[in-house]
């Protein structure tokens, strides 16, 4: 129990360390201005959240999965994760902004549905991981799509987001990860938008 606690207050204070080399170039800041500036903050802000979700729920399921395998799988994706969740805060100081202030709400709320999804069963939970995955794909596309032109950085680092949330979503299918029901899907969209706009002014 200690052992989870100690990773949610990691992830809530963004000291998970990456495991990776950040994937976006050096470029220089004076290319934006003071409003793109402040609108890729909130953007990273906004991807930052989701990583530190992302933390929460990888967590959650690896808790409370049956099997020793799908609970590495769960440690795995996690430390992918804990890439992005330090990349994201990276780009987010750079840029002059600051982390989202309900972090330790997202945490713990994220943390509990990893553990109701866990509990469903090993085929739920995979699903369950591969539909988050999918729309967090769709939720990063729309992301590079607002991000101004110039902001090559966070660019960078959402694409290898994207990249890497596909993957994941793929590995669940693969390893057994069923369709979740339309309500359920329709559900975890709802909670996302609500996080989401929150998080770009919180």
């Amino acid at each position: 129990m200690l052992s989870w606690v100690g990773r949610g207050l990691a992830t809530v204070a963004s000291a998970i360390p990456a495991s990776r080399p950040n994937p976006a170039a050096p470029a220089s800041e004076d290319l934006l201005s003071a409003e793109e500036r402040q609108l890729s903050a909130a953007l990273m802000r906004v991807n930052h959240v989701g990583e530190v979700c992302a933390q929460a729920l990888y967590d959650g399921q690896a808790a409370s999965a049956r099997d020793a395998g799908l609970r590495e799988q769960f440690r795995r994706a996690a430390v992918e994760e804990g890439d992005h969740l330090a990349w994201t805060r990276q780009r987010i100081d750079e840029l002059g902004g600051r982390t989202s202030l309900l972090n330790p709400l997202w945490y713990a709320g994220a943390f509990g549905l990893g553990l109701l999804a866990g509990r469903a069963g090993d085929r739920v939970s995979l699903g369950f991981m591969a539909e988050t995955e999918r729309q967090v794909e769709r939720h990063l596309d729309g992301h590079l799509q607002r991000l101004p032109a110039a902001d090559h950085r966070s660019r960078a680092v959402v694409e290898q987001m994207k990249a890497d949330e596909a993957a994941h979503a793929q590995a669940a299918v693969r390893l057994g990860g069923i369709g979740l029901p339309a309500p359920v899907r329709g559900a975890m969209r709802l909670a996302a938008r609500v996080m989401t706009t929150t998080a770009h002014y919180l």
